[in-house]
């Protein structure tokens, strides 16, 4: 009997260890919410039970093979903001995401993502579980919000290794892919307005052609940001000498819109002006000079960095 009790003691510690390092293994601590005040006299119950489904599919799902202490985890927010319901579990609206990034040695953090995606239709049963299936398109909600996961994984991990989100941003494009002979909206290459679609942001990424926009997160944040707290000069030199990564791109024009490095430059404009601002003249100017050849949307913006009016 006392071997039993010591093999049941063993077994229950076994179970602890383990259930503790599924925890640790989730990646997000993501927070999900859903805005539901432009559609009238319907269920409200049905959004606050898909937000919680949500929140739970998300943060207690393991969406790498790699550990995450607690403190490691990702900070990222999903708005999901419906605009209209048709009939009882068909729903149709948009979905605002950010995510963040602690800069090492402060308590500073950078965002990485900010993506309005204005193509988002899905069905909904209250009470269903969210499931996803990543060799066949079933459930276009599943699979926009792991899309997003999968980006803001593959975005997270290139600011901390050169190319080193890869794998999870094909993954977003495996999602992309089985999605194609779906009638949701998003996932074709002919849908969107100035390529400004799921489609267009994975294919850009994946593409060659882009490589420096992604070597660019990783000095921008690993070799930049990240060593700020010691050597302030220095790194807003390596950020400086990056950005012609953006200026190589912008000239050689891939595209006509040149989407995915439209969204890294949108998350940092103002990023940008704060850490300029104090820059010597000679970095100023420069800077100014490359930002409003690549960015000319945020010249308001970047006209703070010279103290334009």
């Amino acid at each position: 009997m006392k071997g039993l009790s010591i093999f049941t003691i063993s077994a229950a510690i076994l179970c602890i260890l383990l259930s503790t390092n599924t925890l640790l293994a989730q990646e997000l601590r993501c927070n999900i919410s859903i805005n539901s005040q432009q559609v009238q006299g319907t269920n409200k119950q049905v959004y606050t039970t898909l937000q919680t489904a949500l929140n739970e599919f998300v943060n207690k799902r393991t969406w790498t093979r790699h550990v995450y202490q607690i403190n490691e985890r990702i900070e990222c927010s999903m708005m999901i903001t419906i605009q209209e319901q048709s009939g009882a579990d068909e729903f149709r609206g948009t979905i605002q995401i950010q995510s963040r990034r602690p800069v090492y040695n402060s308590s500073y953090n950078t965002v990485m993502f900010n993506y309005l995606d204005q193509n988002f239709n899905f069905r909904y049963v209250e009470y269903e579980t969210i499931e996803l299936n990543e060799s066949s398109h079933q459930s276009n909600l599943a699979a926009v919000i792991a899309y997003y996961v999968y980006v803001i994984l593959g975005l997270d991990y290139d600011s901390f290794s050169p190319l080193g989100g890869t794998e999870f941003f094909a993954k977003a494009e495996r999602i992309v892919n089985n999605a194609q002979n779906s009638s949701d909206r998003g996932w074709k290459p002919f849908e969107a307005r100035a390529n400004k679609s799921r489609y267009w942001l994975i294919k850009n990424i994946l593409d060659k052609r882009y490589e420096p926009v992604r070597q660019f997160i990783y000095r921008y944040h690993r070799l930049g940001l990240d060593v700020m707290y010691a050597k302030v000069n220095e790194a807003r030199n390596e950020i400086l000498d990056a950005l012609q990564l953006l200026q190589g791109v912008y000239r050689q024009k891939p595209d006509p819109y040149l989407h995915f490095m439209n969204v890294v430059l949108e998350a940092k404009a103002d990023e940008l002006v704060n850490i300029f601002s104090e820059g010597l003249p000679e970095e100023k100017n420069r800077v100014f000079q490359i930002l409003t050849e690549i960015d000319n949307s945020n010249l308001a913006k970047y006209k703070k960095i010279t103290g334009q009016q």
